[in-house]
């Protein structure tokens, strides 16, 4: 059974911003990094499965605003390599809720340096620059608003309103260290938040290409096609409902298959993943490692 743990711990593994490195999770010593093990984001970003589901839902939401599809679309390789593009978000996700200090401002700074690198104008002449505080407040509160959506669907729906909250708190530091402003830090300003977001949002063909492309990105093998294809299913499925109706492959059928795939494949991904960078961390701090 080891062996088989450890086979798909490699392919869970492979997907991750661990597959690239350049963080070091395990130095120094008893740095606590940015949050501790005692926050709400550690709880919430150390589950595989859950922030794979909620980070693609994040990005659909993203793409529905025309400026920050803009940036992707105009200054990304995400066509030709939307997994190279998974793993780099999740690496900073990873690095700066589980790295020490030091690594967390190291990768907040060289994403701000992208960010100052990324500007053009949209389709609908609009000017955007990838480092306009209202469009980094609006990458951000869909991120997070995602990955706690699953963490409520997919581990713990019991988590309390106040930690809920908590979370949203913790998160919006990264948030403005990159230069976000006015950044919703709890529950209520993020329901209110993307409610004044609705009247921003679109959906064209280079959305549903966003689309495409995700659901359509090489695989190693039939079971992790199989499970691609559901998480893209339950992650259109976390969508707020304004922003689900502008995607005409979110049926419910399709939707609730993935949300019972999910459901039922997520215990299997937990007993088999033990050396992310979430267990890593604890390692750091000298502390066992969650099971």
């Amino acid at each position: 059974m080891n062996d088989v743990r450890r086979r798909i711990e490699r392919e869970v593994l492979s997907h991750t911003g661990l597959a690239i490195g350049g963080v070091d999770y395990e130095r120094p010593a008893g740095d606590p990094g940015l949050f501790g093990p005692t926050s709400v984001c550690w709880r919430i970003h150390g589950d595989f499965t859950s922030m794979l589901v909620g980070g693609l839902s994040a990005l659909l939401l993203q793409m529905l605003h025309p400026l920050a599809l803009a940036g992707v679309w105009d200054h990304s390789a995400f066509r030709q390599d939307m997994l190279g593009r998974l793993r780099r978000t999740g690496q900073f996700i990873a690095g700066t809720t589980f790295a020490g200090r030091d690594e967390a401002a190291r990768l907040i700074r060289r994403v701000r340096a992208i960010h100052g690198r990324v500007s053009g104008v949209a389709p609908d002449g609009r000017t955007y620059a990838a480092s306009d505080p209202q469009l980094l407040t609006w990458v951000h509160v869909a991120e997070v608003r995602s990955f706690l959506a699953a963490h409520l669907r997919y581990l713990n729906g019991d988590l309390s309103r106040e930690l809920q909250d908590r979370y949203y708190q913790e998160t919006a530091r990264v948030a403005i260290a990159l230069g976000a402003e006015e950044v919703p830090a709890s529950s209520r300003e993020v329901e209110a938040y993307l409610e004044s977001m609705r009247v921003e949002l679109r959906c064209d063909a280079r959305t549903l290409e966003v689309l495409r492309i995700l659901g359509n990105a090489p695989t190693t093998n039939a079971a992790v096609r199989l499970f691609s294809v559901q998480a893209m299913h339950a992650a259109l499925d976390l969508l707020p409902d304004f922003a689900r109706d502008f995607y005409p492959q979110a049926g419910m059928a399709r939707r609730l298959m993935g949300r019972a795939f999910i459901t039922g494949s997520a215990p299997l991904i937990r007993w088999a993943v033990r050396d992310n960078s979430y267990y890593r961390a604890h390692k750091r701090l000298g502390l066992a490692p969650p099971r």
